[in-house]
């Protein structure tokens, strides 16, 4: 039996990205239970990029990110990642004490971040209602993201730098004996490396169980999103994204549809999660309160998984107590949009690297996203 590098458990952006980063310098399996890659929460993700979005530290792994975006590898993918979109916070009348706590939050690292009087953001948004808004702020540098374009030029990229993608590869069995794992699959073969990577999403504490290490305490949670049409007239090309300053609905142009969301996070377990009705007429409700939009029928309604650990920071590193076992987990609903930055952090950890300049220039902290902060 060979005897791998890496194998890699998940093949969303989390483990693609890690499998692409460490393929140059070592061989590398990535597993995927699914038939296709990236199919509960990756190919559900409505991805923007924010560098205004999470916490301080993810907020640094995306702006690490951006260098990456702007300027692929050459060959990485056939159309640009990223392209301008836009973005603006609004706020009722009542909510503009957390305009401000926002604010003075994210202006320091966010030198695009502008404050807007409610005429400034009709103009802008001309489907947003005057007698609604109290106040907002414009992100000029968020973007749309081409989420299928980067997933599949990291999968690409893996196989040519000699990495290999096996589906309908669900692990059973993590057994560790003389410094290697033997991963058992649920074809009854198995597979044997010195480390495995648990970048399993939503079901990451059940493989991390399976290898006999402690909980990281990750919770699965609902996110509910849907399309309907654009009324007659409305510019979709220069409409940036809204999004309400408590999180409370977010809308932005989709093709040429409009995508909304309550913008949930309803606890759950790991499963294939469907969208609830109730989450999508409240996502409806936000949205007519705050613009001229009249959503009769959505198009169409999903859901996906976002993982989150209580502090609600990624978990990226050694476990520290199970020999061999790495995590890259909890990305939260940020997987995306940081998806370079903590793939570049992860190959760093993993091969003992220094912290890659790029990281360190925006204030990633290694300890502070570590397993261990959280045992």
């Amino acid at each position: 039996m060979e005897t791998l590098d890496f194998a890699i458990i998940g093949a969303g952006m989390a483990g693609a990205s890690v499998a692409w980063q460490l393929a140059g310098q070592a061989s590398v399996l990535l597993l995927e239970r699914e038939s296709q890659p990236g199919y509960h929460t990756t190919g559900r993700s409505a991805a923007l990029f924010m560098e205004t979005y999470g916490t301080p530290q993810i907020r640094a792994l995306t702006r690490a990110s951006r260098a990456f975006f702007e300027q692929p590898p050459p060959g990485f993918c056939d159309s640009p990642i990223l392209s301008p979109r836009g973005v603006l916070f609004v706020a009722a009348p009542d909510q503009l004490d957390q305009l401000e706590n926002t604010w003075r939050e994210l202006h320091e690292h966010s030198p695009s971040l502008q404050r807007l009087s409610p005429a400034e953001m009709l103009e802008r948004a001309p489907c947003l209602r005057l007698e609604a808004l109290g106040g907002g702020l414009a992100e000029s540098g968020a973007a749309d993201m081409d989420v299928h374009g980067l997933h599949q030029g990291y999968l690409r990229g893996l196989r040519q730098r000699g990495g290999t993608v096996r589906t309908h590869a669900e692990v059973v069995a993590l057994t560790r004996a003389d410094g290697l794992w033997t991963i058992t699959l649920t074809d009854g073969s198995r597979v044997q490396a010195r480390t495995v990577v648990n970048a399993a999403g939503a079901w990451a504490d059940v493989v991390g169980q399976m290898a006999g290490a402690a909980p990281i305490g990750l919770t699965p949670c609902r996110r509910t999103a849907f399309t309907f049409p654009a009324p007659d007239g409305l510019d979709l090309p220069s409409l940036p994204a809204i999004i309400a300053v408590d999180e409370s609905f977010y809308i932005k142009p989709d093709a040429r549809q409009l995508l909304g969301s309550p913008a949930n996070a309803d606890p759950t377990y790991p499963h294939d999660v469907v969208p609830e009705e109730i989450d999508v007429a409240t996502g409806i409700w936000h949205i007519e309160q705050m613009t001229t939009f009249q959503i009769r029928r959505p198009s169409h309604t999903w859901a996906g998984l976002r993982s989150f650990v209580p502090d609600g920071d990624m978990v990226i590193g050694w476990d520290g107590q199970v020999e061999g076992l790495f995590w890259l987990a909890a990305q939260g609903g940020y997987g995306i949009q940081s998806a370079p930055g903590y793939a570049l952090l992860a190959r760093n950890l993993a091969l003992g690297e220094p912290l890659d300049a790029a990281l360190t220039a925006q204030g990633v902290e290694a300890a502070a996203l570590s397993p261990q902060r959280i045992r």
